[in-house]
């Protein structure tokens, strides 16, 4: 068993936690041999099948969508790939135009013209992405907020009455965006323009119900969208369908805040660059990003407000109020 790694070792070279290799094992996706005492023992062939699916996940396929693409089944993948594309060709357009602003610096060097510190700022800085400031309501004090570079898909979450619904509603509003709470309902003059949306989730395994719906409609605006707690009325599989193609909107969609606690949509093993989680801590500290690596600041807090869609649905419908 010298070629086999325990559960803790193989998560550790895979960069994933114990969680995940556990989970994949649950939808048969990895199947490790067991050691004399019962542990989980992964041989080399585990460890190539386990990089391949953090790979995909990487990519932001579902774990249903995964095990379809280890098998061979290339159905749904074409517009992931797509949109997946579309993104690295935004990177790529930002990192050419900082490729010629670097040359021509270089250039005016060559001719003995120094660039001044504001043309050195202006080239070699990142472009300043949305951003917004304000100071935080009830049950905060006023204290100031900034949120910059927004990315396309941010999580906001904490525990009961954190005040995590108040500060998405006023970035909402700070924003000019739509604010989509818990008595959502379909849009009847979208609903056509959402079935090819609904198709493509069903096949990945999500249930076409009127939640489903009324969230697929609310998202259809040009403006930024702060959706209370996504995953009302959803269930897990359809909540896994639901965040892999809210991965898959591309460069140019409107940013988009989703209100969650549950590890199916907020799984912490399968955030990508361009996904930014907000935690609202229970002592009413200021709102603050968390890394999603075990050890940095907020991570286990955050860790600790998240819950499987099963145990969600035990407290569906639960809310705080101020006397």
């Amino acid at each position: 068993m010298s070629q086999f790694l325990n559960a803790s070792d193989a998560a550790r070279r895979l960069g994933i936690s114990t969680k995940a290799l556990r989970l994949y094992e649950e939808r048969g996706l990895l199947s490790p041999a067991r050691s004399d005492a019962g542990w989980r023992a992964y041989g080399p062939r585990d460890l190539e099948r386990a990089s391949e699916i953090v790979a995909l996940r990487a990519l932001g396929f579902s774990l249903a969508q995964v095990a379809r693409i280890l098998k061979g089944d290339a159905s749904g993948l074409e517009p992931a790939l797509a949109a997946h594309e579309a993104t690295l060709e935004a990177r790529l357009r930002e990192l050419v135009g900082a490729l010629d602003g670097v040359r021509v610096l270089r250039g005016d060097l060559t001719r003995g013209a120094a660039p001044s510190a504001s043309n050195l700022a202006r080239t070699l800085a990142p472009a300043p992405g949305l951003q917004v400031a304000f100071e935080l309501p009830w049950p905060w004090g006023g204290e100031p907020f900034e949120l910059r570079d927004i990315r396309p898909l941010t999580y906001i979450t904490g525990p009961l009455g954190s005040g995590k619904t108040r500060l998405a509603m006023r970035i909402a509003d700070e924003l000019g965006g739509a604010f989509l709470g818990l008595e959502r309902a379909a849009n009847p003059s979208l609903v056509s323009k959402i079935e090819p949306t609904v198709a493509l989730l069903v096949q990945d395994g999500a249930t076409d119900t009127p939640a489903l719906r009324a969230l697929l409609t609310g998202l259809e605006t040009p403006k930024a969208v702060v959706i209370d707690l996504v995953e009302q009325g959803l269930d897990r599989a359809t909540q896994e369908a639901l965040i892999a193609h809210l991965r898959h909107r591309g460069p140019g969609a409107p940013p988009l805040f989703v209100m969650t606690r549950s590890s199916s949509i907020l799984d912490l093993d399968a955030l990508g660059p361009d996904e930014t989680v907000l935690l609202c801590p229970a002592n009413h500290a200021p709102p603050f990003r968390v890394a999603p690596y075990p050890g940095t600041p907020g991570y286990e807090a955050l860790a600790s407000c998240l819950a499987t869609p099963e145990v969600r649905a035990r407290t569906e419908g639960v809310i705080t109020v101020r006397r």
